[in-house]
């Protein structure tokens, strides 16, 4: 049986991260979560609630053997991204970063385009706490996608 595998897409508001995963099975979304708690995708009230039922998913996800999940959120900083590598390690999985690595004016560019705005301050605000992934932080790999949708992947390295 292949290894499963947590991927966790890492990026600002309109950097891609929704687009990348559309279509795709296994996608457990804090907005599309928001929506179906509070039937408001923008209802950041809730946030503790939402990102406590997300890693629940994830745990039953995994337990019940589905080969992959996608962590559809914004996941800005190692300390929010710690519980669900820790949740995908113990499970055995394998735990990849999809890093939209996209600049601040073309996600506020991108923003005013899209159904529902965040509003720019917010994408502004987040943008300064953004950490990158990091190997250390327990990944097996991590993509990083351009603008331009180019994708270079880097594993882990290996111990000697």
């Amino acid at each position: 049986m292949p290894r499963q595998r947590v991927v966790l897409l890492i990026g600002l508001p309109a950097s891609g991260k929704s687009t990348f995963v559309a279509g795709k099975k296994g996608v457990l979304s804090s907005d599309a979560l928001r929506a179906t708690l509070r039937d408001d995708e923008t209802d950041q009230s809730i946030h503790v609630h939402v990102f406590r039922f997300l890693r629940e998913l994830l745990k039953t996800r995994l337990q019940l053997g589905a080969p992959e999940t996608f962590i559809d959120a914004t996941n800005l900083t190692r300390a929010f991204r710690r519980p669900f590598i820790r949740i995908g390690r113990r499970a055995g999985a394998s735990v990849h970063a999809a890093f939209f690595d996209t600049p601040l004016e073309e996600c506020l560019r991108r923003n005013t385009l899209r159904e529902r705005v965040v509003p720019a301050t917010a994408i502004e605000a987040m943008s300064s706490r953004m950490q990158p992934p990091a190997f250390d932080e327990g990944f097996d790999g991590i993509t990083a996608i351009a603008t331009t949708g180019e994708r270079t992947t880097r594993r882990r390295p290996v111990s000697a």
